[in-house]
């Protein structure tokens, strides 16, 4: 398996000298299965570039997972252009949206209506197909295996995870691990615990012993604090998650559209002492164009 990190920003795009290093496309995972197979995590703008590249191997047949439907993790669609040419085989699975009752084709065609985009969706011609998906439903592309689970956000999002052979690749989305919204002296704080740690205890027992996991970390511990319940995570609460699971990789990524490649090296230098908690785990940034070959 071999994962190519094609986009880890969060929230917009940044192009600029200030994010060169790790890049400022929205969010965007290749994966090639051992067998050739190719499964897409996300269409954040970060899926172009990977489109001009598949034009050399055409037809094109892939699969794409998109965690959630907020624009930084779809918007580069309509300029993925294998969508556009006859011949190729596109499959893409999500969330159906319970709240505006919208499955992922009529959400995926409105961001392709004309008053958004020139082409609408019904003019793309390749043959694309649309599946909405449930919790722990299993897709077997090719050789691979992957399962979503629901994680915490303001919309639904599923996590996904990638199983071939004995290796096991894991991808967030968006989320923010559970917390009590109760204060301990609440009646109700107890019981929401319980709720809360159930919560946490399906999540790491669903990534545990994962080769590599690319994990939404988009505040500090200080930031966290007036955005919580904004749906992201913290550097310092995926330390923590990555040793109650005993991941082998982990790689912080939905880096903040404020935040510079210096400021990212100088938190990472800050978090160092702090790694010493998951001995375990290797830790490293996620970077634009970071191939990891497992």
């Amino acid at each position: 398996m071999k994962i190519t990190m094609r986009g880890v920003r969060g929230s917009i795009p940044v192009p600029g000298p200030e994010t060169a290093i790790y890049g400022g496309n929205t969010t965007c995972h290749q994966i090639e299965t051992d067998e050739g197979d190719l499964i897409i995590l996300d269409g954040g703008t970060g899926i172009r570039q990977l489109g001009n590249e598949l034009l050399d191997k055409l037809p094109v047949t892939c699969s794409i997972f998109i965690t959630h439907t907020h624009w930084d993790h779809i918007q580069g669609l309509p300029f993925f252009l294998p969508l556009f040419i006859p011949g190729n085989n596109i499959n893409i699975y999500g969330c159906f949206d319970p709240v505006y009752m919208k499955d992922l084709k009529a959400i995926l065609s409105q961001q392709m209506e004309y008053c958004y985009f020139p082409v609408r969706e019904c003019e793309l011609n390749a043959n694309i197909n649309y599946f909405n998906l449930r919790e722990g439903e299993k897709i077997q592309v090719g050789s691979a295996t992957v399962t979503p689970i629901l994680t915490n956000h303001p919309v639904l999002n599923y996590g996904y995870k990638i199983e071939e052979k004995d290796k096991v690749f894991f991808f967030t989305g968006d989320f923010e691990l559970p917390s009590n919204i109760y204060s301990p002296e609440d009646v109700e704080f107890a019981d929401y615990q319980k709720l809360v740690e159930k919560q946490q205890k399906i999540f790491t027992d669903f990534i545990k012993d994962a080769d590599v996991v690319i994990a939404d970390s988009q505040y500090t511990v200080e930031e966290y604090i007036v955005k919580k319940g904004w749906g992201h995570n913290s550097f310092e609460s995926n330390i923590d998650l990555a040793r109650a699971a005993n991941v082998k990789q982990f790689y912080f990524t939905h880096h903040d559209p404020c935040r510079t490649d210096e400021q990212l090296d100088a938190i990472f230098d800050s978090l160092k002492p702090k790694f010493e908690l998951a001995s375990n785990t290797k830790f490293n940034l996620a970077k634009e164009g970071t191939v990891i070959e497992l």
